[in-house]
């Protein structure tokens, strides 16, 4: 993956569910979440005339970066997930996939690029980063219908 090109995509074309300056998310080592104002960090070498996009690859160097991809909205009952993205969709998923993955009724869901690397886990995060337990969670892979219509949403949007 092609981690600077899939970051300026996604930011090119996320304005339906996030504001493009708030898309990334640092994470660190235990998943916790920490700052998404990548414009005000400072270190990492970051000089003031870093685009967004050479920013994060300077922080990436040292700290895993979650990337937002959309948000999910479990509806209990009917056992549906409305998936807001880049294209809009709501699917049914079992019983079972909803008690693994609806921790809460609303997350973001992307891909959590590990430091250094251009390898990701594809996950969640809560919608509030305030919250002092806000944290990435893997969604594991499987053949279930959520991890593949998420798999799908993703692979469209990283740039090899």
């Amino acid at each position: 993956m092609d981690v600077y090109e899939t970051i300026k995509n996604i930011r090119a074309r996320c304005n339906n569910f996030m504001d493009p300056d708030l898309v990334a998310t640092i994470i660190d080592e235990n998943y916790y979440m920490g700052n998404n104002n990548i414009l005000e960090i400072t270190g990492y070498d970051i000089s003031e005339n870093d685009s967004y996009e050479d920013r994060l690859m300077k922080i990436l160097k040292k700290e895993n970066i979650f990337i937002n991809c959309g948000m999910l909205a479990f509806i209990p009952i009917v056992n549906e997930c409305d998936i807001f993205s880049f294209i809009d969709e709501t699917i049914k998923i079992s019983q079972e996939e909803y008690e693994k993955n609806a921790h809460e009724n609303e997350l973001y869901f992307g891909i959590l690029i590990e430091k250094d690397t251009s390898d990701y886990i594809i996950g969640t995060i809560d919608l509030c980063g305030c919250k002092v337990e806000s944290s990435f969670r893997p969604v594991k892979k499987s053949d279930d219908g959520l991890y593949k219509k998420l798999a799908e949403i993703i692979e469209k949007e990283i740039i090899s």
